[in-house]
């Protein structure tokens, strides 16, 4: 390098460093932002509404939700008061389904001294209808001996031995049960077999 051209070199810089880099050039907009199609985000959708248009929002989000509790209060009212009504629609008609139950009844006692034989046979005939009222009512009667306990359906009162039956057998029913697992009046009453050691 020749004196005249480091004369001309500001100082600082050696013959080895390279010159600094030109300034980087901005980047191309983005395809949506350069062109003002559908989807185009213009300055004016940044913008909040106006006063007056974002009162008239929430006023009728007001209403609406006004609107919607006094609906919600209707219904609980209905509610409230139609409640009594099906109550008592249901209990009237369970009583009406036990009616024909208690009029045989009283035609047995009629006939209690006339012939007891007739008596225990009518009773038995009314214990049957009782027992086809429960069962229409969803409450069938069980009561078989034999079968494996089941937590669900039994309750055991008393343990026997009895090593012609599997251990936790149903050998005896005590009191009969009414419906099934998980819509039950009562469990049966039942005795069980004994594990034998």
């Amino acid at each position: 390098m020749s004196d005249q051209e480091q004369a001309h070199r500001p100082a600082g810089h050696s013959a080895t460093e390279r010159p600094p880099p030109e300034p980087a050039q901005p980047a191309a907009p983005e395809p949506e932002a350069r062109e003002a199609g559908e989807g185009a985000r213009t300055p004016e959708d940044t913008r909040p509404d106006p006063p007056e248009e974002q009162a008239a929002r929430i006023a009728e989000l007001e209403d609406k939700w006004r609107r919607a509790l006094a609906d919600l209060d209707n219904l609980r009212k209905r509610y409230a008061r139609e409640l009594p009504r099906e109550l008592e629609a249901e209990r009237a008609r369970v009583a009406s389904a036990w009616l024909p139950v208690v009029d045989n009844l009283d035609l047995a006692l009629e006939h209690a001294d006339a012939d007891s034989g007739a008596v225990a046979s009518g009773v038995k005939a009314v214990r049957d209808q009782a027992v086809e009222v429960l069962r229409s009512l969803g409450y069938p009667r069980h009561e078989e001996t034999g079968v494996p306990f089941h937590p669900e359906e039994h309750e055991v009162v008393s343990v026997v031995d009895d090593p012609d039956t599997a251990p936790g057998t149903v050998v005896q029913v005590l009191r009969p049960g009414y419906g099934e697992p998980g819509r039950q009046l009562r469990p049966a009453a039942v005795a069980v077999s004994r594990k034998q050691e």
